[in-house]
């Protein structure tokens, strides 16, 4: 599981920044990559990776401002052009679909693939024998949701000393102990999986959060997430602005992130007021908060570990 940042902007491209799009690659996983949000030239980012459009097979939007969604009738015309032929689900507020449908008619773009759209409220959005994705409506002028997308849990390891120790050896008999509550061998004995199988491992937990202001609601959402990727459009200095706005500052974020008790916090949506050189100002103001903190760059990844 890894997270890959396409464009880490708030509002408009900067030289440094393009406007917002994160990768979630779940190749090792279930072979397929989702994508959340897709600001203009989000396209142009994705040939700067080994991502590979057909691959992506979920998107979803946060909210339907520009900066958001300005590059998905762009992306899903090439996506026919580069060997998509799979279905694709986008996940968005009420309007996704009216926006999508029509840019792509005005523009007579005929698709190879078939869409499938949900407009997304507060709950469970997905989910499958994997994963499972939950929305949460923020605090912003328009409707914007962040979505908390939720591994399940893995079994445990085979024990295989343990199964050694009466005689089972190695062989196709482990595929089916591990896969069965019980199997009966062919003298008689029923062996029972629990007995014979380590502690469930953890699923990952992965928050991202679309644009919007600082709300105590939102910590039991983002609650012992592996990682929490949340806006930081401005300093903390800016506090009544970004207010005025409907976004978050850089402590505000860290905050969330320390109620929340999560593992790592990751800031996105940096406004092109600041350059480059202000990074590590914005990271510290977040890092006196909360130390696990790291500042996105356009195609930084992170590697979600269990």
């Amino acid at each position: 599981m890894e997270l890959i940042f396409l464009g880490t902007g708030a509002g408009v491209p900067s030289k440094e920044r393009n406007v917002t799009s994160i990768v979630l690659s779940l190749l090792q996983e279930i072979n397929s990559v989702w994508l959340f949000d897709c600001g203009e030239a989000t396209q142009h980012q994705i040939l700067h990776t080994s991502i590979k459009p057909r691959k992506i097979n979920k998107i979803f939007i946060t909210h339907l401002h520009g900066d958001h969604i300005f590059g998905l009738p762009g992306l899903l015309s090439s996506r026919s052009f580069q060997g998509g032929n799979t279905e694709l689900t986008i996940f968005g507020p009420s309007g996704i679909k009216k926006y999508v449908e029509t840019s792509l008619k005005v523009s007579s773009s005929h698709l190879t693939y078939p869409i499938t759209f949900v407009e997304v409220n507060e709950g469970v959005v997905m989910e499958d024998n994997e994963f499972k994705v939950l929305a949460k409506k923020l605090d912003h002028g328009i409707d914007s949701y962040g979505y908390r997308i939720v591994e399940k849990d893995k079994p445990g390891e085979l024990l295989v000393n343990k199964l050694k120790d009466i005689g089972i050896m190695p062989g196709p008999i482990y595929k089916q102990i591990k896969n069965n509550p019980q199997v009966k061998l062919e003298d008689g004995t029923v062996i029972n999986r629990s007995d014979f199988i380590g502690p469930a491992k953890s699923g990952r937990v992965v928050s991202i959060l679309g644009d919007t202001r600082y709300r105590e609601e939102h910590i039991e959402f983002v609650k012992y997430s592996n990682v929490m990727v949340h806006e930081a459009t401005f300093d903390q200095e800016k506090s009544a602005l970004a207010h005025e706005y409907y976004h978050s500052t850089t402590k505000q974020a860290a905050t969330l992130a320390k109620q929340g008790k999560v593992k790592n916090l990751i800031l996105t949506h940096i406004s092109s007021r600041y350059q480059k050189e202000d990074d590590t100002y914005l990271l510290n103001e977040a890092k006196e908060i909360f130390p696990d903190t790291k500042i996105a760059i356009d195609f930084k990844k992170i590697t979600i570990d269990y």
